[in-house]
């Protein structure tokens, strides 16, 4: 088996060190280091601990050669295309996410930046994380089996004020709504 370490903490962008503090208990960069190369052994206790600390699911941080891998090869900075010192696997965001579910809007109409045929991804939270959805692009159910998208724009104890995309919208207001998910990744055919 392989470990994919190093590939999921550069993708959530954090050091040896971040890794290593974030673990249950505290370690050292050198002790991450090691697993992340295969100097060390990954034991399960260990692989426990270093998924709680990114914040994956344990058998994200594992893959079988067997397994087809997508590989990130290059990157685009602002003078171009420039190659990696060394390939890394391809996670995809939603893997890297948290615990609550995800969900997706399928787009039928242009809307403001969104185009017909992407899909939004979203990820669904109770009203405690409202506050931090603040401006960001956001699905929340109305009564009746119906949903309201758009920029969340203000929120109380009672309810969500949301702007659709696209030009001279209204902001539509719900009452109550016992979850909102959240846009976290974009997929579009090109």
């Amino acid at each position: 088996m392989i470990n994919r370490i190093r590939d999921i903490r550069r993708e959530k962008k954090l050091t040896l060190a971040d890794v290593a503090e974030r673990c249950e208990p505290p370690t050292t960069a050198q002790t991450i280091g090691r697993l992340e190369t295969g100097m060390r052994n990954l034991s399960l206790v260990w692989m426990n601990r270093i998924a709680a600390a990114l914040e994956v699911e344990p058998e994200l941080l594992l893959r079988s050669e067997a397994d087809e891998v997508v590989h990130v090869i290059a990157r685009l900075t602002e003078t171009g295309a420039e190659p990696l010192t060394a390939p890394r696997d391809a996670i995809l965001p939603s893997a890297l996410g948290g615990e609550e579910p995800l969900l997706v809007l399928a787009v039928e109409t242009s809307a403001g930046e969104y185009r017909a045929g992407d899909q939004i991804w979203m990820r669904q939270y109770t009203q405690e994380d409202y506050p931090r959805l603040i401006n960001r692009d956001v699905l929340a159910p109305r009564p009746g089996g119906r949903f309201a998208f758009g920029r969340m724009i203000d929120r109380d104890e009672q309810r969500v004020a949301l702007l659709p995309p696209g030009p001279g919208t209204r902001q539509v207001v719900i009452e109550n709504a016992p979850w909102i998910a959240a846009a976290e990744m974009l997929v579009r055919k090109l």
